[in-house]
């Protein structure tokens, strides 16, 4: 009997052992399935990290660049022109007052010489009637004669009649000044001539064009906004009885040699709803577009360059400046919590462009504002995060895109 349990002891001893291994290695199992069952129900998600910031809000717009002063020349006085600038060219500039073409003074000059000595032999006249009216009351008071004498023993028709004449003799003297002025065109500013219509030996006539030039002192873009874009705006009144706020503005454009980069300001408001596009133009001012007065060192911007116009808008503070692809309906977003679970956040929206949504309430510094498209978000769902993309900052809009697109 005891070499019978000697046997069999041994062999449950081992077969004992064999079973509690068996076993740990199962429930070991059972555990490791568990979690793999687990992981493979997480969805991989990538984020991007809230982060708060005090910025300006910008608005985008365009419009074409046009001079502040634009004239048509014409002629005042008839007669040949004699001399011609050399600066009367298309793109040529020209100063203050210089002469750009000059009508044949002759005929001007003898009317100036006429005009003077008629208004002399005038005065003379006057003067002559003058001393007759003066000796007559001498005449009347030397007689003793009682009352007043009248207008007529007084010679004051006379009188009144040289005045006249002197008067009519000043008029067509200055008539004849001012067409001799005339017969020398020149503009009261520093410019640049768009058109020229006339040559040297061209007989012209009142009302005839002789070219179109504008001034270079400023330029004026008129900008299209909507009713939106100007709630983040603070634009100067069109009346002018508000304060004189002038919004800056970044100019802008590319393409066909016309690169570059221009600083302006918002000077008026138009003050008047497009009836059609539902816009209202505020009008930017650039000092010195073509940089010849020594005001500017940006490169010429020419009038008629068409310009894209970044213009600073309020100041906005601690808000979230994230990709518009993350916005979903109802102003809600994705967000993965500590947990990695799933939340849809309601979110207060203060701008939403094309490509940037900025974001006043509803993220918390630091949270993972989920990116990844999900067909059907469940909140509650176990998400696995991108580790490159949990530590990723949100790109800073400093270049939201246009809002503004009527030409």
């Amino acid at each position: 009997m005891r070499k019978l349990v000697r046997l069999i002891l041994p062999a449950a001893v081992i077969l004992g052992s064999v079973a509690v291994v068996v076993g740990l290695l199962a429930i070991a199992k059972s555990k490791n399935s568990e979690k793999k069952a687990e992981a493979a129900s997480a969805i991989l998600v990538e984020t991007v990290k809230a982060d708060l910031q005090s910025l300006n809000l910008f608005v985008m717009s365009q419009g074409t660049v046009l001079p502040r002063t634009e004239t048509a020349l014409v002629a005042e006085v008839p007669g040949k022109i004699v001399s011609v600038s050399p600066n009367f060219v298309a793109g040529g500039f020209f100063h203050t007052d210089e002469v750009l073409l000059q009508i044949d003074p002759s005929d001007y000059e003898a009317g100036v010489k006429q005009a003077q000595a008629n208004l002399a032999s005038r005065q003379a006249q006057y003067s002559d009637q003058k001393a007759r009216s003066e000796q007559a009351l001498k005449d009347w008071t030397n007689l003793g004669r009682e009352g007043e004498p009248s207008d007529l023993a007084l010679h004051k028709p006379q009188l009144a009649e040289a005045l006249a004449g002197v008067q009519a003799a000043e008029a067509d003297l200055q008539k004849a000044q001012r067409n001799l002025v005339r017969t020398s065109i020149g503009l009261p500013y520093d410019g640049l001539v768009r058109t020229k219509l006339v040559g040297i030996g061209q007989y012209v006539g009142p009302g005839t064009p002789l070219g179109v030039t504008f001034s270079i002192d400023t330029a004026e873009i008129r900008l299209p906004l909507s009713s939106s874009d100007t709630a983040y705006l603070q634009l100067p009144s069109a009346t002018g009885l508000e304060g004189p706020a002038r919004p800056k503005v970044h100019l802008s454009a590319e393409g066909s040699g016309f690169d570059g980069q221009w600083e302006a300001e918002i000077i008026r408001t138009e003050g008047v709803i497009d009836e059609t596009s539902r816009v209202i133009y505020a009008v930017a001012q650039v000092i010195d577009p073509y940089g010849v007065l020594g005001q500017s060192d940006k490169p010429e911007l020419k009038i008629g360059t068409f310009v894209r116009a970044r213009i600073e808008g309020l100041r906005a503070d601690n808000v979230v400046v994230l990709p518009r692809s993350v916005l979903h309906a109802n102003d809600t977003v994705l967000v993965a919590n500590s947990e990695r679970k799933l939340e849809i956040r309601q979110v207060d929206v203060l701008r939403a462009e094309p490509q940037t949504v900025y974001i006043s309430s509803g993220i918390e510094e630091g949270e993972l504002v989920i990116t990844t498209a999900l067909d059907a978000p469940i909140p509650g769902t176990l998400l696995t995060v991108s580790a490159d993309a949990a530590g990723k900052q949100q790109p800073v809009a400093s270049q939201p895109q246009v809002a503004s697109d009527q030409p």
